[in-house]
């Protein structure tokens, strides 16, 4: 799949939030097809409210979200999960479930209510496995695993699914620095071999920086910069989405933006030195 030939996800005067409370107001926003995409920004910004609304998790409170120039509020839920898949920020599965059962269940939007399960249904699954270095832990209870290793076994049941859009919310949230960067790479290598297109909620800044083709930077409900990690991670930016003082800088290894936090204090202690 080339970007030209990827869907088009897109938000366009998106207002969005809970009752009595709306957290994003008039949210334009073009997913790039094909392409890995980061979205970073304080607690609080609505991160991971535009993603339930982007999945159709939450229904948004106005505007309209498109896919292929579709609004999705007309297409089937079925329909629109053979496109577009979401794993969320704390997935829980059954006690007692192994993996390969969990995998197997993202193949439910392919298949009908009294539909037998098929050899295409086995080869994605196995597929889904394989690729996430899974399929040695196809017959282990989903709770016996590491955290890494779980999270693997989540993003092969989104997998399975076969969606041409993956949205993920925090899936490196309480992972090791390791597995976070393992878990980053899987999903690089997805983006760069299948052609899928890759939308993460990170905190981590200079990780979104250095895996991102493309960051969007929320503010308040807003989103304040989008483009390329070197276009709109500055200094500036940092403190308006963050109220952060920083210093950005090339990353000496891949020359990706890297963020610098400035403490306390900082300046005084170096004018008295």
């Amino acid at each position: 799949m080339t970007p030209d030939s990827a869907p088009r996800l897109s938000a366009r005067g998106l207002a969005a939030g809970y009752p009595g409370r709306r957290v994003i107001e008039g949210l334009d926003l073009e997913v790039a097809p094909g392409r890995m995409t980061m979205i970073i920004g304080a607690n609080a910004c609505g991160k991971s409210t535009l993603l339930s609304v982007l999945a159709r998790v939450n229904e948004p409170l106005g505007g309209t979200v498109a896919l292929d120039d579709i609004d999705v509020s007309t297409l089937s839920r079925r329909r629109f999960a053979q496109t577009v898949g979401l794993l969320p920020q704390h997935p829980t599965a059954p006690d007692g479930l192994t993996v390969a059962e969990l995998v197997s269940r993202g193949r439910h939007p392919h298949r009908g209510v009294f539909q037998r399960w098929s050899a295409a249904d086995t080869s994605a699954v196995d597929d889904a496995m394989a690729k996430t270095g899974v399929a040695a832990l196809a017959d282990r209870p989903v709770g016996d695993l590491s955290g890494g290793q779980r999270q693997r076994v989540w993003i092969a049941m989104a997998l399975a699914q076969e969606p041409r859009i993956l949205l993920l919310d925090e899936p490196t949230t309480f992972l090791d620095l390791s597995h976070q960067i393992e878990v980053l790479d899987l999903l690089r290598d997805l983006n760069r071999t299948d052609g899928t297109t890759i939308v993460v909620v990170l905190h981590e800044l200079n990780l979104a920086a250095r895996y991102a083709d493309e960051l969007v930077v929320m503010s308040a409900g807003r989103v304040v910069a989008h483009g390329a990690p070197s276009d709109v991670l500055t200094s500036e930016i940092v403190a308006q989405a963050f109220e952060l003082e920083a210093l950005v800088m090339p990353d000496p290894l891949t020359s990706t933006p890297l963020v610098i936090p400035i403490p306390r204090g900082a300046h005084a202690a170096a004018d008295e030195a």
